[in-house]
């Protein structure tokens, strides 16, 4: 195997869903970081499974987050072509990205999540179930908080359900948890401190996570989380064992909620296709353990080779 300072990467980046300006922001980083680092780097705009990549790639660095990079697509279109990539490989991102099938994984492998169901969206009205309100309202196949509400009364329902309908014919409905909003980064076999997420207003939504993009919002991190240090290894704990639940290759990033009243952590999801700017949340975690930039993003391309 080539080393690293002898490949040409091309970062594969965009894609067609929601996601594509902020894929394209990680993008820039992950050149940036590569370039002097390894033989060559080339940024591919990834639109659908037409894409071309340049002549005598080695590895595709992929950072292409939610609907086509995200959800297996992409890993098995490079898996046809036989080019090898970083991160999840095809089934584990498959299943990662489906809210639904990553909540049946962590309750079969024991790990603490808030209690859920799946509402179809097969009548003209639908209720809340046994979750009850308040509750969460999530498209099952979407990434960055897209299409997510918390809904505290019943008035709030109806108008969750009509945006979160807008990407699927069934819903996740998830007990609303109060408390911490933390992330914990995992690359390789190196569980990362965890870091804590204060949204300036309401909760952690595409706003509040790129104020950038949006022109509103804005969030507030501290990484290392200032935390008790047995709910510290409790938090990492969890995050772990949702991370392997999934049979995740390479990297990801656990979100987890931590209850205000009962100090219990709760994973919500796993991200396969973490952002990656210099600013995203798994390099602030990377940095905080001693990892700077470019070192992580090379190290995510020699773990990816382990599963070629």
């Amino acid at each position: 195997m080539k080393q690293p300072e002898e490949m040409h990467v091309a970062v594969l980046a965009g894609g067609p869903g929601s996601e594509r300006e902020v894929s394209l922001a990680s993008a820039r980083g992950v050149v940036g970081a590569l370039e002097g680092r390894v033989a060559e780097v080339t940024l591919v705009d990834v639109e659908g499974p037409d894409f071309v990549l340049p002549d005598g790639v080695d590895i595709g660095f992929n950072v292409i987050h939610g609907t086509y990079g995200e959800d297996g697509s992409l890993q098995k279109e490079m898996e046809r072509r036989g080019v090898p990539y970083t991160g999840a490989r095809s089934q584990s991102s498959e299943i990662a990205f489906d809210k639904v099938t990553s909540k049946e994984r962590f309750i079969e492998n024991e790990v603490s999540t808030p209690a859920s169901e799946v509402v179809l969206l097969d009548s003209d009205k639908v209720s809340p179930g046994a979750v009850g309100i308040p509750c969460v309202v999530k498209p099952p196949r979407e990434g960055s908080s897209v299409g997510v509400h918390l809904v505290e009364t019943g008035e709030e329902w109806d108008s969750a359900i009509a945006d979160a309908g807008k990407y699927s014919n069934d819903v996740l409905v998830e007990q609303l948890i109060r408390g911490k909003e933390l992330t914990v980064g995992i690359v390789g076999s190196e569980v990362l401190p965890v870091i804590h997420i204060k949204p300036r207003s309401g909760f952690y939504d595409i706003s509040n996570k790129y104020p950038w993009m949006t022109g509103e919002g804005g969030t507030d991190y501290i990484c290392p989380a200032e935390l008790p240090e047995p709910i510290t290894k409790e938090v990492q704990a969890q995050a772990l064992k949702a991370h392997r639940s999934l049979g995740i290759e390479v990297y990801s990033r656990v979100d987890v909620l931590l209850c205000e009243e009962t100090d219990r952590p709760y994973v919500l999801e796993v991200n396969t296709i973490p952002g990656m700017t210099e600013s995203s949340l798994l390099p602030k975690a990377a940095a905080a353990a001693g990892m700077d930039y470019a070192t992580l993003c090379l190290k995510i391309i020699k773990l990816s080779f382990n599963f070629g």
